[in-house]
């Protein structure tokens, strides 16, 4: 079995090529708009709901099959088109041009593999078997949504304010990285879910400082 390297992709500005104007297609475009990707779609025919993305230019749709060459200029491509051959030459183009390729539920015409995601907030889960069980995935992400420990992320945000804090003051790289795990308490979460982010900051900061500051 394959094993793949976990990596999350900046795409924003980035030319994304999708051949397929199916369902599994649309599924893709939410998520790759989100990344701030420039969406080209390739299909002869489209959803309704590409089509109301095209018409709304938020992304650029070619009526027509694939061809050699649509690729070019690509960051990332997915192949969407449920006809082997045709993700066979999709794969072969991308291959050629050095362009990562998602071939739909084709992994032996794949350059990378699409996860099952969690999110909630700045915070993502990543989960993935490996392309050995789609529905594997899919119950440990409705598993993962439900579960209270994903709260945690709504800490984010006093999280980043308090790295960017010690940063200014040149303090970052003195916490403890485990100093950091005992202050992240229930009482601090609650602060951040209702609206006291200023004062879960203080705290938090305080607790981080405490132990790296001078004594005299």
């Amino acid at each position: 079995m394959t094993a793949y390297y976990p990596v999350y992709l900046n795409l924003t500005g980035r030319r994304c090529v999708i051949i397929g104007g199916g369902g599994v297609a649309e599924g893709k475009i939410a998520r790759l708009l989100d990344s701030g990707a420039e969406i080209c779609v390739i299909s002869p025919d489209a959803t309704p709901g590409i089509r109301r993305f095209a018409a709304d230019g938020a992304l650029h749709w070619e009526q027509r099959h694939y061809r050699p060459g649509d690729l070019e200029g690509a960051f990332i491509a997915i192949a969407a088109t449920n006809v082997r051959e045709v993700n066979r030459r999709i794969f072969e183009e991308a291959e050629t041009r050095g362009v990562m390729l998602n071939a739909v539920d084709d992994p032996p015409n794949c350059s990378f593999i699409a996860p099952s995601i969690v999110q909630r907030g700045p915070v993502t889960l990543a989960i993935s078997t490996g392309g050995v069980s789609p529905a594997l995935a899919r119950k440990l992400r409705e598993s993962l949504q439900a579960s209270s420990d994903l709260a945690w992320a709504d800490l984010a945000g006093v999280m980043a304010a308090a790295r960017a804090s010690l940063r200014e003051r040149g303090l970052l790289t003195t916490v403890d990285p485990e100093l950091w795990q005992s202050c992240l308490t229930p009482e601090l979460l609650k602060m951040a879910q209702t609206g006291q982010e200023s004062k879960a900051l203080e705290i938090l900061l305080n607790g981080l400082l405490n132990d790296t500051q001078p004594r005299n």
